[in-house]
């Protein structure tokens, strides 16, 4: 980063400006494209690396309010992995046919222009002709024939030049990708993709070859991004992605775990907590892995009660090992009660503690939990003489 960029520059937006361009424009205006790439590249190195997509078009033109904004991050990252999935074993014959559909219409505009340099040969003909024939001494005439001829002339010129750029262009694509060059594409590309120095134009350029546009809009209610994405095969799949709230940022920790933590600290204190979400593979929101103190911060930050020996005496909250001590069987037994829907407890995380409530264990279904382990401890084992008995050989 710059050393004149301080941090209370990055908290101010750095707006850079891409136009909608068409196809000819993005062919022909290199320089202006290049310009957009290298300011792009600029803001990243001084430190604005936040993508965000935003239509300002309506306030440009007539002032009205801005259409929709949001975070660009997650869109291109599911763009990205459609793009890639695309680009597999499965969908190669659908590539190959879209590369024979381009080279199909190239083909097609080709012929196009072909037609319209013989159109604009024979109106120079026809001009010079009428301008041969006229009286060399009515000026008047003459200088408007010549003038005719002279259109026409530079007509044929730049269609010839038209031409001549077109088949330039199909002699560089000439060669229609083969199934194993698909191949190799597919099994390459993600590599590349992903690699930090890859160009960004090169990802711009993939993507314009097999996407044709993708339709944004947002749905405040539901609080989502709808993303319609138009492929060069004619499919138009829509994608409904969350919408980041005010507030949230991509180092939030999930509210998954909090939930979590609003679950074991009935019965844990915070460095058991710390300790039942690293064994299970969960981190924060910045990919640390959790301590007391971190546990601490995020209960006071969602505003959760510390565990406490009285609150959790009053109201009634045990483990697995003591709910079992309380109903007179072994945990595995009520272990399996509660799995099998008869008891009710939690169990937010699979390698975490249950935990129950006294109010659970009085219930109808818990008194006659521990009524048929009772009647079945009372009846003793006895073998059954049509069992048949396992010989084996030690000789």
């Amino acid at each position: 980063m710059n050393e004149k960029i301080k941090a209370h520059h990055l908290q101010r937006k750095a707006i850079l400006y891409v136009r909608q361009s068409s196809v000819y424009q993005v062919v022909d205006n290199q320089e202006s494209r290049q310009l957009q790439y290298a300011m792009q590249e600029r803001l990243r190195q001084l430190g604005w690396c936040v993508l965000r997509y935003a239509c300002h078009r309506g306030r440009l033109d007539s002032g009205d309010a801005n259409c929709i904004a949001f975070g660009g991050t997650a869109v291109d990252e599911v763009l990205s992995q459609k793009l890639l999935r695309v680009v597999q074993p499965g969908a190669l014959e659908a590539a190959l046919l879209s590369a024979q559909d381009a080279t199909r219409q190239q083909d097609e505009v080709l012929a196009v222009l072909v037609r319209d340099l013989e159109a604009a040969r024979y109106a120079a003909n026809r001009a010079w002709k009428q301008y041969d024939a006229t009286d060399p001494d009515n000026r008047l005439v003459a200088s408007e024939l010549e003038r005719r001829w002279n259109q026409a002339l530079q007509r044929v010129e730049e269609l010839e030049r038209r031409i001549d750029q077109q088949r330039s262009q199909c002699a560089t694509q000439a060669t229609i990708p083969t199934p194993e060059d698909f191949q190799a594409l597919a099994n390459d590309l993600e590599a590349v993709w992903v690699h930090p120095e890859t160009d960004v134009r090169l990802k711009k350029r993939i993507v314009r070859t097999l996407i044709h546009e993708v339709v944004a809009d947002v749905d405040a209610e539901a609080g989502e991004i709808i993303l319609a994405i138009h492929w060069q095969g004619g499919v138009h799949p829509e994608l409904r992605l969350p919408r980041r709230r005010r507030g949230q940022t991509s180092v939030q920790t999930y509210k998954a775990i909090v939930e979590v933590v609003q679950v074991l600290v009935r019965i844990c204190t915070d460095d058991v907590i710390a300790g039942t979400l690293n064994r299970n593979g969960l981190r924060t929101g910045r990919g640390n892995r959790w301590t007391g103190e971190r546990v601490t911060s995020l209960r006071s930050y969602n505003k959760i009660s510390r565990y406490s020996p009285d609150t959790r005496q009053s109201q009634d909250w045990m483990n697995l090992t003591e709910a079992a001590e309380f109903l007179g069987i072994s945990p595995r037994k009520l272990r399996l009660a509660v799995e099998r829907g008869e008891i009710k407890a939690d169990h937010p995380l699979t390698n975490g503690p249950w935990v129950f409530n006294r109010h659970a264990l009085e219930s109808k279904a818990a008194t006659q939990l521990v009524s048929l382990v009772q009647r079945r401890c009372d009846l003793p084992a006895k073998p059954n003489v049509n069992q048949a008995n396992l010989n084996i050989s030690i000789t």
